[in-house]
């Protein structure tokens, strides 16, 4: 596939502090606006914010190339990025063997997987086999609900929901015990609406890395991946990091 991008020579003034290489053009960025709070729409700017979005505009400024963030449903983001209509997404997206043979993906940014939400005073509960005998919420078709339903079979009421916000007032209102989701989506209800009222227990479950997805072959990997080595070291990643999540990186 013909590359949308034209390299040109960096100038031996540039700031930055590793080797990388500046795009004449615009990369186009797509993301899914619902993973809260990793991208999500600001209703009072129209804009994208979120973890993965103060990322991805660090890492192009670094990097040396401009973006442009369109939104569409998540299904639709690795169809978008093989095809070339994108040249990259950044969506929460777990790198996966089969992924990866039809995309390239950056060096891991985020660590993530399932973690289990409780009342705030519920003291009962340390991991997922304390879970036995109660009512568990968690979202339609998530890995959540499948590894729910593997690990504790019948010995535990699995309610799904809708959507996540569905699953978290349950919680509050006592209709479940628990809530088992994503380990982000869950620290990040437990910070905000959930405050003083739930907390978030026991280990990570179902182990995940999240990656910035790329058109196979393209030449902005490499940049990317010293641009996030730099923040990393720098400590610019520790405070987005704590920005969203309330917490030191993982």
């Amino acid at each position: 596939m013909k590359t949308l991008f034209k390299t040109i020579a960096l100038c031996a003034t540039t700031s930055l502090s590793f080797s990388a290489v500046a795009y004449a053009d615009t990369a186009k960025v797509v993301t899914d606006p619902s993973f809260v709070p990793f991208e999500m729409m600001d209703q009072d700017t129209g804009e994208m914010t979120g973890f993965d979005m103060d990322i991805i505009r660090e890492l192009a400024d670094r990097a040396g190339f401009e973006i442009e963030i369109n939104t569409m449903d998540f299904n639709g983001i690795i169809p978008a990025v093989q095809t070339g209509s994108v040249d990259i997404a950044i969506a929460g997206i777990t790198i996966t063997d089969e992924r990866s043979e039809i995309v390239d993906f950056s060096d891991p940014y985020y660590d993530s997987g399932l973690k289990i939400l409780v009342g705030a005073n519920q003291d009962d509960v340390e991991s997922i086999e304390d879970l036995e005998g109660m009512t568990i919420g968690t979202k339609i078709g998530s890995t959540s609900f499948d590894y729910l339903t593997e690990t504790l079979g019948d010995t535990a009421t699995i309610t799904p929901y809708p959507g996540s916000s569905d699953m978290y007032m349950a919680l509050l209102g006592g209709s479940v015990d628990a809530v088992f989701y994503d380990a982000p989506n869950v620290g990040y209800f437990a910070q905000t609406r959930g405050e003083g009222r739930v907390k978030v227990v026991g280990p990570l479950y179902e182990g995940q890395q999240y990656g910035i997805a790329f058109v196979k072959g393209s030449e902005l990997v490499d940049p990317v991946n010293e641009a996030l080595a730099a923040m990393r070291e720098d400590g610019t990643y520790d405070e987005i990091h704590t920005k969203w999540f309330g917490s030191s990186s993982n």
